[in-house]
């Protein structure tokens, strides 16, 4: 991908990534797989207010830096197993998560900016560290209802890709007002970027860090432990010892017939469509852009109805209703 090359090129020469080989070494290995990343969401907004590509690259260097910061700290904040904080030790990670954080504000100092602008995008930056902070401080309790666990995504996962499109769209030469438009709709993404992962790490194996003492901090697991059905207190047993495999597949099953798949899916398609909606009635240069990743983040929703044998019409009515 020629965008993320450019923005791993941007971050990698600044002053101190050039002398901290761990520093270089996450960037290196960060790798999103073919699978479309919140790093790109500057891009899509910048061009869909109407600026150029060029535009949007600091902004996406900026996100990315974040993103690898708030992964560093997630991973010793869940205490997972395949942590880096396992090989440098956790003082080592924290300073590195506060090195790329840095590095966001860094990479987004451009003095050809306007100064409105780079107050801007610097203050869109910073709100969305300490909000994200304070909401996985939040994640770190046990979450005893869905209403809580709406409570910490919008305080932990929303902020990012709120942040992404403020940014992009200020870069390319947004309103204040468009860009908190703009904001509204990565914050919708971010929620349906988050029930999707906390399904796939509910289905994972071996277990994800998701089935460990804050198990109902996961809306699927979640969904599973509170939903009335047949198998709830079997479930309940069950997902205390997720570390064997056979408990955990059994687990897994039940929460497939619980309902909690069909759930998630439920609210990320109502995500979808709220966020289209919103798209719909911004007056944008060229909302191809947003649209696209719209439709990203619906494709695997179009495969499970397909595998349920929903024909491909009715599927997009769904996701457009």
């Amino acid at each position: 991908m020629m965008t993320l090359q450019r923005t791993k090129e941007l971050i990698r020469s600044l002053d101190p990534v050039a002398v901290w080989p761990e520093m270089a070494e996450m960037i290196d290995r960060f790798d999103p797989h073919g699978t479309l990343g919140v790093w790109e969401y500057p891009l899509a907004a910048c061009t869909a207010v109407g600026g150029p590509d060029n535009s949007a690259t600091a902004g996406c260097a900026a996100i990315l830096c974040s993103l690898i910061s708030i992964h560093l700290l997630d991973d010793m904040l869940d205490e997972d197993p395949g942590g880096i904080q396992h090989r440098l030790g956790e003082g080592r990670t924290a300073n590195l998560a506060m090195a790329f954080q840095a590095a966001g504000h860094q990479v987004l100092d451009d003095d050809r900016l306007a100064p409105h602008t780079r107050a801007a995008v610097h203050l869109a930056l910073a709100r969305m560290t300490l909000a994200t902070a304070c909401g996985q401080n939040l994640d770190m309790r046990v979450i005893a209802d869905e209403d809580q666990y709406w409570g910490v995504v919008e305080a932990k996962t929303s902020p990012l890709f709120s942040a992404a499109f403020s940014i992009g769209s200020l870069l390319g030469g947004a309103s204040p007002a468009t860009a908190q438009h703009l904001a509204g709709l990565g914050g919708l993404l971010g929620r349906c970027v988050q029930v999707s992962d906390d399904l796939l790490d509910a289905l994972r194996t071996p277990a994800a860090a998701d089935w460990g003492s804050r198990r109902s901090n996961n809306l699927a697991i979640l969904y599973a432990m509170t939903a009335e059905h047949a198998e709830k207190k079997e479930f309940l047993e069950l997902s205390k010892h997720a570390e064997d495999p056979t408990a955990l597949a059994s687990a897994q099953e039940i929460l497939v017939r619980s309902g909690a798949l069909s759930y998630c899916v439920f609210k990320m398609v109502g995500f979808l469509g709220q966020a289209g909606r919103l798209l719909a009635g911004l007056s944008l240069p060229a909302p191809e852009s947003v649209a696209r990743l719209f439709e990203a983040h619906a494709k695997p929703i179009h495969h499970l109805f397909a595998a349920a044998g929903v024909p491909a019409g009715l599927s997009d009515s769904f996701l457009r209703s």
